[in-house]
């Protein structure tokens, strides 16, 4: 199986470079769309704005589907203080320490972007002594600091800032000579850019799936609520999310295979098509580790929570430092696309 890497980095790079946490995903959504139409899928957006983009198969009486999501991690102006800084609440998880000094975008609610830095109030050892420069962060005492000239909650109102628009935060990306890929929000771009190379390989080499696939992207899963179950095709009898393997601590994830998951915090998942998935691995000369995830879930369980009637999965790359600054390596990228290729056209002995 020979998979252009090289394309499936520069979309993961391209992904990357557009913002969209969570509740702010619309321009990277329609962004997918051509791409997965050149790619001779058709597509359709959901009520709620997810992108459904499908590749008919030999089958068309039984479907199978692949999530991944669109939204990150962020935040959202939950206050301008009287000195001219912004306070705010997270858009889903991680750590307030995790975006310290980070470089940001203020999203306007008229889409003008304003540069700022994620800076605790007390950030200056010079001025605040060792001590309380080291206290806790937290929501109280982590601020935007906007790169403009206010110093007043009037004059960022004037900038056009105001409570409820987004913060988007600078990722980083960095692809080293070793493979390794650092970057945030690998969670779940990563995904983003392997299904696109799928579609390119099915598409190049003239290959038609054993069933009708669609790709579900969806656009509130750090939320808790991204695939709506309402929303999955009838025919779908087996649906595969794409997220993260959490590498570090007593996991067995790696940054070098695919992860497949036997439980997360909201379920166990379905037995039959997680034996199905490590059939295909070592069978088809694929690296893999399966793994039990402890603070984690992903559209597959959302949408059993929801009630969905169908087998269900999830698999992604090992990646360290998850909800951080990620990093995970190409090979478990690579892992992963030839598993879901091999399980597309059902590739078992």
């Amino acid at each position: 199986m020979k998979l252009d890497l090289d394309y499936t980095l520069a979309m993961l790079k391209k992904y990357l470079a557009i913002p969209s946490p969570g509740g702010f995903t619309k321009n990277a959504i329609l962004e997918a769309q051509k791409d997965f139409e050149e790619l001779g899928f058709s597509t359709s957006i959901t009520k709620k704005g997810a992108l459904i983009a499908t590749l008919k198969g030999k089958n068309d009486e039984e479907h199978i589907m692949i999530s991944a999501h669109m939204d990150t991690l962020g935040a959202m102006v939950k206050e301008i203080t009287p000195q001219g800084r912004l306070k705010y609440k997270r858009i889903g998880g991680g750590c307030f320490s995790a975006v310290e000094g980070e470089n940001c975008y203020i999203v306007t609610r008229k889409g003008k972007n304003i540069r700022g830095s994620i800076m605790p109030i007390m950030a200056s050892t010079h001025i605040h002594g060792q001590q309380k420069a080291n206290e806790p962060r937290n929501e109280e005492n982590m601020t935007v600091r906007i790169d403009e000239i206010v110093s007043s909650k009037e004059d960022v109102l004037r900038l056009g800032i105001n409570v409820g628009d987004f913060i988007c935060m600078d990722t980083r990306t960095e692809i080293t000579e070793s493979g390794f890929i650092k970057s945030r929000y690998l969670d779940d771009k990563a995904a983003i850019a392997m299904l696109f190379e799928i579609g390119r390989y099915f598409k190049e080499n003239k290959l038609v799936p054993e069933y009708t696939t669609h790709f579900f992207i969806s656009n509130y899963e750090e939320m808790g609520h991204g695939v709506a179950a309402a929303s999955i095709p009838e025919k779908v009898k087996e649906f595969i999310a794409i997220d993260i393997g959490p590498v570090g601590g007593n996991q067995e994830s790696s940054e070098y295979a695919v992860t497949i998951a036997a439980k997360d915090n909201k379920s166990v998942y379905d037995f039959d098509l997680r034996n199905k998935l490590v059939d295909i691995a070592e069978e088809n000369g694929i690296d893999y580790k399966v793994d039990v995830f402890n603070s984690y879930s992903s559209d597959a369980t959302q949408i059993i929570h929801q009630g969905a009637d169908l087998k269900f999965a999830c698999i992604g790359p090992g990646v360290d430092s998850t909800h951080h600054y990620e990093r995970t390596h190409v090979s478990s990228v690579e892992n992963n696309i030839k598993l879901l290729i091999c399980w597309m056209l059902d590739c078992r002995s």
